[in-house]
Parts: C-alpha cells; structure tokens; sequence
C-alpha cells in the first residue's frame, strides 16, 4: 500500500469519530451502583482479543469481524480486562501495535433483565483508548472518541430482539493519535526504501509516558427502571453551624416524575430531606468535608438518597456520597472552608508494574498497563497518607472514578485533570481541536462534578501556549469550562515564558513546571534558588495570582549514590528537592499556595535515548519501593501539615 493511501486511511479512521464528537452531549453519567431498583454486572475479565496487523489495519471492518464470532475470522488470544494490551504478550509488534484491536466476550444476562420490558439494559464501558466502537449481537450501539472517560448505550432492545443468550459484545479500539486527537499525536510515514520497507509509519507523540492502549477500566451491564434517574448534581455551601446542599434532578422516562430526596448522617440519621427535582437541604451543625490532615475530622461524608416515581408507580433509587465544603481563590491564597489550603502533594500515573518473585533476577515484568488495579490503588493511597501528602494532581489525563472515590473517603484533595497534553503543534489550536476539547471538558465534569475532593480544573498540560492562537484557545477553553461548573477555579499547567504566555490572564491560579539543575543548567543545583525566585516573582507581578510549583524533580535510578551528588543519583535528588523546598518555605508566606513533586513513583516512557525503562523521577520506584527523596519529603509535609492543619493525637505521631 502506497504511504499516500496509508495516510488517507489513517485520516478516516477519525472522521466519523470527530462527526459525532461535534453533537451536544446528552444525559448524565451516573457512576453504576445497585440499590432497589438497579442491579450491576461487572462483565471485565478474559476477553477474546485480535490486533489488526493488516497494512491499512482496516481489515475488521472490509471483512465485518463484528457479524460473527471473531474466531471464525482468524486466530484470537486471551486479553485481561481491565488493563493495556501492550504488555500482556511476548510479541514486540503487539507492546508497540497503533490501530485497530478487537476485544469480544460472550455474556450471560440474567433472563429477568430480558423478560421485563420495564427495565432498561445498558452497557458502560469505564474508558478505552482512544476511539472505540461497540457492538451487541453484530449491531452497532454507539462509537466514542477519546481515553480515559466513560461511555454507554442502553443494549436492551437489541437483547430483546432475540432469543440468544449468551449475548455477544464486540469492541473495536484504534489508539491512533492524530493533531485534533487528545493528546494529540502525528504518523509519520517512511518512504524511504532503503531504510524501511514499503508502509512502515510511526506515531509520534509530544508527551513523556507510554501511549498505554486497550480497555482500561471495568466494563459493566447495569439496569434501570425505564423512568429513571439520569442525572444529578450537587453544590454545596455553608454559614456558621448551617451546611446548605442544592441538588438539581434530571428524570428520564417520566414527564412529571414525583421526586424525593434525602439526606442522612454517618450514623444514619437523616438530617434533611425535600421534595422536587430541584431544591435545598438545610443541615443544622454540619459536618464539613476537610482535607486529609486540615481537620480531627476530614473527610466528613453524608449520603444522599434519590427516589423517582414516575406517573405508573414505577421507582427509582440512587444514592450517593455528598461532601460539604467550599472552595474560593484570592490572589494569594487557596481557601476550602474559608481556611487556607496548601497544596503538599504529588503528581501520579496510572501505571505500575510487578517485580519477579526470584530474587536474584528482579526482571521487571510490565503487565497491567494503564489498566485499573485495586491493590494498587489502595496502597498509592497508603503511601501518599504515610508521607503527609493532602492531594495530588492526575496527570495527564482523568483517573478510574474509583480513585476520585477513594479520595473523597480518605480527604485527599485533587486536581482534575483532562487529556490536554503534548498540543504543541499551532495546527492543534484549530477549530476542530477545541471542538473536541470542550466536548471532553464536558464529559470531565459531567462525570466527577459531585466529588468533594476535586477542588479545581485543569485544562491542559505544558501547551505550546505561546504562540498566537492560544490566546482564543484557552479564553474558549476555560470559559466553557466556567460554564459547566462555577463552584471551581480552573487552571492549566504552564511551562511557557511568563511574558508571552496567552492563557495566564484567563485562569484562576497559575500552575507552573520547571526543572532547574536538570533540563536547565543540568548538575548546577547552586542556582536554583536565584532562578526559582526569579520565576515566581515575574509570574506573581505580571498575573497577581497564587502559584502552584506543579512539577519539580529530578531523575534517580534508585541504589545510585554519589557524594558529591552527581545526577541520576539518589543525592543529586535529594539535594534538588532541598533546594526547592528552601525557595518555597519563603514564598508560601506571600503567594505560592502549593508544591506538587514530580513523581509520585517511576514510569513507563517510550523508548528513547534520555530514558532508561522510563521516566526515573519518582520518589518510589514503579513497585512502590521509597527512595531517598521520600523520608525527606515525608519529614517535610509532616512538618508543614503540624504547622497548618489541625491534627488528631494519632497523626501528630510521624513527626515526634
């Protein structure tokens, strides 16, 4: 096949994707949960799964693999779900595969869904990078565009339509990346001959993590009644000892849905309740939600019931978690609950991996992926409250709702974060880009709006925000943004010159990057306290606006030494972060509002002459082991954690 014909192959493979994008999104996305009128099944775990190697990987669809049982096509493996396909097998071409992949199951649904056509059946898949397509019984029910989201499509009529049981799921998934992509990416094609052989292409991409691939999160069958609760969204507030919660309803399947809602203490109480799609619940001596270390009693959560009867009887429940608490800016501090909050935290990864159990080998093996993990997640989550850290920022991309969960439960605070990485290219600043990136924006907070724990928006990460057409870019990008929720600022992380920087004068915090003494003046550590000042003080005097340092950090293979420190080195790591440290200790008493290190562990990257099995700058290394430069950032936010928050007799204790 002619590159000219690969490429135009590739282009199509996302027209139809971006036609849909286009559409207003409709409905909610209520995170699945059973009560008396909804049941869930989780259908994750081994799937049949085939890679399209075909030239123009566009041999699925000519050959329509979904019509039939993708084993009557040709061969099929085992693939786990959730995780990434890339590092489950031997095989080279699969770790590194761009394009189509077909993941297919045959599932049970209870007959009792089937047989009562009062019930809705829907499919939801948690997120698959990046453009999916998903078919039941060789029909087509719905297409998505973009990772790390969720989508669904009520299945039911399709169920209902034939007597076959088990039914069968089919899911195409492209990780192509292309310029109006998020993240965006270019293929890029090898014509010549003498060095590549005829439609070799490569997909470049501008971001420093793995392009992790597949079905990532669980996949579920729910049911509804067919008047159901579609959507709900909650804010919060409070004066003195009165907490108030507004609540906005949305009911499908009843034109005057007879509405209930109520609230009820941790120990069961109820302490509010109203009637109507729409009202306010009074609290009399709240219980706010606090951050992990701000309070004796972080991370107060109430439960809210939500009961809809539509007009022949038939009723819905859905409950959910409901944390009280406010968040406010000033152009110097971060205030939750009217208290200053100061961010002391990490950034992560969805990413980890596995060590051999043979000692003597430790041979890395890279198994899950991107994919959801709840060992993992639990012990982050352990780690993160073992060092003092109170948030974290989900880089580069929205996290698994179960770790938005996880953080509202335990007072972790978070900065939520869309896909919005790597657009360095001017032609990802078009019209079609920041159609699909309001789009995303949308589906971002349609899905954790009512999460006590995310306290701010980010837009984007290290953008080419500098050039022009930025400008209008993030104006039309943060003020939709706005649009969609007024409770939070938004932001988007920065590693542009402050003077030139378009997209500063519409955020509400600046959130900068910058590794001074490793990609600047590598292995002078004497200067980075001049050029540290020097980048918060010309931000802070153009912008009169707090700072957030979002990343810092430096490389360290752990069990490296050197004294002097030399880079790569557990010391040279230790000494950057000192430094650091010392310049934040004198800002944060004007308007430096937080320090987030970069990273919370090692990572996958792909392969490239500057990494060594990825990206070093974790203070744990991918198995969750501590390097040196966690115990110092342990006995830091520790120390700033006693100095700012009010601390229970049993979390003092680290520090003593």
């Amino acid at each position: 096949m002619s590159s000219t014909g690969a490429e135009r192959t590739a282009k199509c493979v996302f027209l139809v994707a971006f036609c849909s994008v286009c559409q207003a999104l409709q409905g909610g996305m209520l995170f699945p949960t059973e009560s008396p009128s909804r049941e869930v099944k989780d259908v994750s775990g081994l799937w049949r799964f085939r890679a399209d190697l075909s030239p123009d990987r566009n041999r699925g669809f000519e050959q329509e693999w979904y019509k039939s049982p993708l084993a009557e096509t040709g061969p099929v493996i085992d693939m786990p779900v959730p995780s990434s396909y890339n590092d489950i097998t031997q095989d080279a071409k699969i770790r590194d595969f761009i394009g189509w992949v077909w993941y297919e199951k045959d599932v049970w649904v209870p007959a009792r869904w089937i047989q009562d056509r009062g019930t809705r059946i829907v499919l939801r898949v948690g997120s698959a990078h990046y453009y999916s397509v998903l078919w039941v019984n060789g029909v087509k029910m719905t297409e998505h565009v973009g990772g790390h989201l969720p989508f669904e499509a009520d299945i039911g009529s399709v169920l209902r339509q034939s007597s076959a049981n088990p039914c069968r799921i089919t899911i195409a998934v492209n990780n192509t990346l292309t310029l109006e992509t998020l993240p965006p990416g270019t293929i890029q094609y090898m014509n010549d001959r003498t060095r590549y052989p005829a439609g070799y292409f490569v997909q470049n991409i501008n971001f420093d993590f793995f392009n992790y691939a597949g079905i990532h999160r669980s996949v579920l069958l729910y049911t509804t009644p067919n008047a159901h609760i579609d959507d709900v969204t909650v804010e919060t507030t409070f004066s003195d000892n009165i907490g108030l919660v507004s609540y906005n309803v949305s009911v499908l399947g009843s034109s005057k849905p007879a509405v209930k809602v109520t609230l009820s203490a941790q120990d069961g109480r109820c302490v509010a309740s109203a009637d109507g799609t729409r009202g306010v619940l009074k609290i009399t001596d709240v219980n706010l939600w606090w951050p992990y270390l701000m309070h004796e009693n972080p991370a107060y959560l109430y439960s809210m019931e939500v009961q809809a009867t539509a007009e022949d009887g038939q009723t819905d429940f859905y409950t959910l978690p409901v944390g009280i608490r406010t968040v406010r800016v000033t152009n110097t501090q971060f205030l939750i609950n009217n208290k200053p909050f100061y961010f002391h935290g990490v950034n992560k990864h969805e990413d980890a991996d596995c060590l051999s159990p043979h000692r003597k080998t430790r041979f890395v093996f890279q198994i899950r992926g991107k994919g959801f993990d709840w060992p993992l997640l639990v012990k982050d989550f352990n780690l993160m409250k073992w060092m003092g850290a109170n948030s974290f920022r989900t880089s580069h991309y929205p996290y698994a709702e179960e770790i938005l969960q996880m953080a509202d439960r335990h007072g972790i605070v978070i900065i939520d974060e869309c896909p919005g990485v790597g657009i360095k290219d001017i032609r990802s600043f078009g019209n079609v880009s920041l159609a699909h990136h309001l789009t995303v924006m949308e589906e971002l907070v349609r899905r954790d709006k009512n999460h006590p724990s995310v306290v701010m928006w980010s837009v984007a990460n290290e953008p080419a925000s500098e050039m022009q057409p930025a400008g209008f870019y993030f104006k039309e990008l943060v003020s939709h943004t706005k649009s969609l929720d007024s409770t939070r600022p938004v932001t988007y992380i920065t590693d542009s010159n402050y003077a030139r920087d378009q997209g500063a004068p519409y955020v509400d915090v600046i959130c900068v990057n910058s590794y001074f003494s490793w990609y600047h003046d590598p292995g002078h550590t004497e200067i980075i306290s001049i050029q540290l000042n020097t980048q918060f003080d010309n931000w802070y005097g153009k912008y009169q606006k707090p700072i957030i340092q979002s990343e810092y950090g430096a490389d360290a293979v752990p069990g490296l030494h050197s004294d002097p420190p030399m880079m790569f080195t557990e010391e040279y790591q230790k000494t950057v972060l000192q430094n650091y440290h010392n310049v934040f200790d004198q800002k944060r008493k004007e308007f430096v509002i937080g320090e987030l290190i970069w990273n919370f562990a090692d990572f996958m990257t792909a392969q490239t002459i500057t990494r060594v099995v990825g990206n070093k700058k974790g203070i744990f290394t991918r198995q969750r082991q501590p390097k040196a430069g966690a115990f110092l950032l342990r006995e830091r936010y520790w120390r700033i954690a006693n100095e700012t928050g009010v601390l229970p007799t049993w979390a003092r204790y680290p520090c003593q």
